[in-house]
């Protein structure tokens, strides 16, 4: 039995250490999300999953558990080096239809520039699926006003972390995600529950 998640929540953060590993552990902290073993799987926003806050999504996840996301991150050591992260994410209007999740990280570009640019991946990848007509030499402010008078994509969001790099040299990682949330009767029952074969 497939297991679909039902609800999805975004999040972000930044870490600073003298280690890069340890930086990103900070992040994940900030994030609120250190606690789950991360699988990073791609950009398909299932059917009707409903999008919650940080705070309701994170009631219904167990430390430990098997967590899918949709991450994005990045780091540096150079001292006052800007690092972004953003995650886009773009639903359509129709409820049975899928919507996408996309990821951008980059170097120098501020939050504004990076959410836009996450955002706009995420909102072109449903406009293509759909078959919106759209000019891509368009700014993403007239095309995004393209997309929604389609009446074909509801809304477009984005999350996006931006730091400067520590100053004294140490590794500054930032990420932005989005965390899928699986009913526990889903889980049971797509993996080794009541119904699955034994062994």
């Amino acid at each position: 039995m497939p297991i679909v998640p039902k609800k999805m929540f975004t999040t972000k953060g930044v870490g600073r250490h003298k280690h890069e590993l340890q930086s990103f552990e900070m992040a994940l902290r900030d994030a609120g999300i250190e606690k789950f073993n991360l699988v990073s799987v791609s950009s398909i926003l299932p059917p009707g999953c409903k999008i919650v806050t940080r705070e309701e999504g994170l009631k219904d996840m167990k430390p430990g558990q098997i967590a899918f996301v949709v991450m994005s991150r990045n780091s540096t050591n150079e001292p006052n080096r800007m690092v972004a992260a953003s995650v886009g994410c773009a639903v359509p209007a129709d409820e049975t239809q899928y919507g996408y999740i996309s990821e951008y990280h980059a170097f120098g570009s501020n939050s504004a520039t990076a959410g836009e640019i996450g955002e706009d991946l995420a909102a072109t990848m449903l406009a293509t699926t759909l078959g919106i007509p759209f000019d891509a030499d368009l700014d993403w402010d007239e095309r995004e006003n393209q997309y929604k008078i389609s009446g074909k994509i509801v809304r477009s969001f984005n999350v996006t972390k931006t730091a400067e790099g520590d100053k004294s040299g140490g590794y500054t990682t930032v990420l932005a995600a989005a965390v899928f949330v699986y009913d526990s009767e889903d889980v049971l029952s797509g993996a080794g529950g009541p119904s699955a074969a034994p062994m």
